[in-house]
């Protein structure tokens, strides 16, 4: 017997659909093992879980909290996927995009320049901070053939630094310098008022404040679609993420493409550095605990393959993961561990991307005849 593992030329619609359902279901079924192993009753918890993400009061505002930067950062992570460029680096455009966001906020908006003008300022400035560090993997990528996910990855690390580096470790434009309690702990200077952005209230269990930050996520996800699907540039980076040889046979510069898409990728997260600060925070984070210790650039990972890389599916696991996220900080105690959501939360990275194989090659089990030794045959 021979199993041997062909890629798919053509992926079926109901394939590409049912797969994933059937990867997440599977997903929960092999986590409510570990719920019993951990002495958890899986129906009881996931009905915890779902109540403390999106049916109590309060719960959908902090889901929405929680999901508005990784709807920014599996957005993307999509973005560059899809050409085959593995853009690890959404955490590190994530706070640059937020250094950015936040030093044109405290730079302009306290000179009474009107709020729309401060938010579009701090847009702008949060994608160009993003696009410039992912540029940086980018261009080792196209002219030198260096690894993006090893240079994406690294300047993670080097963003993080700078971050803590501007409110810890320096006296820089970004740290409040004057009050007791700047001296007594270091913290990034408030926003002013009109640099907040704003967020609507919807009259549903008891009040949801939607920040702008959300409405920009799913606008982002609307125009990457019609850049994708609609386009020639979305034809070219398809052809490219097929096969390299194809699209440069047809024409298509290749370096232009991979400068392009690493760009619109760090704008993207750069887009949720900026929302983080103008929506929430209102104010830099450079505390390691802090937004740091959330490592929405990596979910948003998770976030873009479970939703095969599309953007409206990333959307809504965002919202999914979002909310899985808040119900784990709202329930965890002595009785139920933090650590036993991100086991599931791994537990369903691991059989999207093993439904992802399935969905993109076809296995094939085929039999063999063993040959008759010459002398068995005398």
């Amino acid at each position: 017997m021979r199993v041997t593992i062909e890629r798919r030329l053509q992926q079926p619609r109901w394939l590409v659909v049912v797969v994933p359902v059937v990867s997440l279901l599977f997903a929960l079924f092999l986590a409510g093992f570990v719920l019993l192993f951990t002495g958890h009753s899986p129906a009881a918890s996931y009905r915890k879980l779902f109540d403390a993400a999106f049916l109590q009061t309060g719960a959908l505002n902090q889901t929405l909290i929680a999901a508005t930067p990784l709807a920014f950062t599996g957005l993307a992570a999509a973005a560059a996927f899809r050409m085959r460029l593995y853009n690890i680096g959404g955490e590190g455009q994530l706070y640059v995009g937020s250094i950015f966001g936040a030093g044109i906020g405290l730079l302009i908006g306290g000179s009474g320049s009107a709020s729309p003008l401060v938010i579009a300022a701090m847009v702008v400035a949060g994608c160009v901070g993003g696009a410039l560090w992912a540029s940086i993997a980018g261009v080792l990528r196209a002219y030198l053939g260096t690894s993006e996910i090893l240079t994406s990855l690294m300047l993670n690390y080097v963003a993080a630094y700078f971050l803590t580096y501007l409110i810890f470790q320096s006296q820089s434009y970004w740290r409040e310098t004057k009050g007791f309690n700047a001296s007594v702990f270091p913290t990034g200077k408030q926003l002013p008022p009109n640099a907040i952005w704003p967020s609507w209230n919807l009259d549903v269990q008891g009040g949801i404040a939607v920040p702008l930050g959300a409405f920009l996520a799913v606008g982002v996800g609307v125009v990457l679609w019609v850049l994708y699907k609609r386009t020639r540039f979305g034809f070219e980076v398809q052809v490219l993420g097929d096969s390299e040889g194809a699209a440069r046979y047809a024409g298509v510069r290749i370096r232009r493409k991979i400068l392009a898409v690493m760009a619109i990728s760090g704008a993207i997260a750069g887009l949720g550095g900026a929302s983080q600060v103008g929506d929430f925070s209102h104010s830099l984070d450079g505390d390691p605990n802090g937004l740091q210790k959330q490592a929405y650039g990596y979910s948003g990972i998770v976030v873009a393959a479970l939703g095969r890389y599309n953007p409206f599916a990333v959307l809504l696991v965002a919202l999914l993961i979002g909310g899985l996220s808040n119900a784990g900080n709202t329930l965890q105690g002595a009785d139920f561990p933090s650590g036993l959501v991100g086991v599931i939360q791994g537990v369903i990275l691991f059989c999207a991307l093993g439904g992802e194989v399935l969905v993109r090659h076809r296995i094939r089990v085929t039999r063999t005849n063993r040959a008759v030794p010459a002398e068995a045959a005398e």
